[in-house]
């Protein structure tokens, strides 16, 4: 398969998830607010917001190839965080698998971020 094809096939997978959570937590901004609230993380209703947006809006950059390389950027450190402040408490089942998750998932956003968003994408429309 051609570099670019992997690349826009890399992008559609790790998009899926952020635009898909995204959309979920928009939809449902007072649940989402009431379990950050549960979580101790402050202002509850705005981190809903801000998480909501850039895991919507990052993941349809990445997914057309949008500001490819400091959307990844910013999405790589928002999976380091989420590790450590959703998943960091390993006597919750699963946690440690979710931590694990969110690193590997930053890993590939360093990759798109490296390599850019190839020659399918808005960015190379741009250029």
């Amino acid at each position: 398969m051609p570099q670019n094809a992997v690349l826009l096939v890399a992008r559609v997978l790790l998009s899926i998830l952020f635009i898909i959570a995204g959309y979920g937590k928009i939809t449902a901004l007072g649940g989402t607010a009431g379990y950050f609230g549960s979580m101790g993380l402050p202002l509850p209703m705005v981190t809903a917001v801000i998480v909501a947006v850039v895991e919507l809006f990052g993941g349809l950059a990445i997914l057309v190839g949008l500001f490819t390389r400091p959307v990844a950027y910013i999405l790589a450190l928002f999976c380091v965080a989420t590790a450590f402040i959703g998943h960091g408490d390993f006597s919750v089942a699963g946690n440690d698998i979710h931590f694990m998750k969110n690193l590997a998932i930053a890993g590939g956003f360093l990759f798109v971020a490296t390599f850019g968003a190839g020659a399918l994408s808005v960015d190379a429309k741009r250029a």
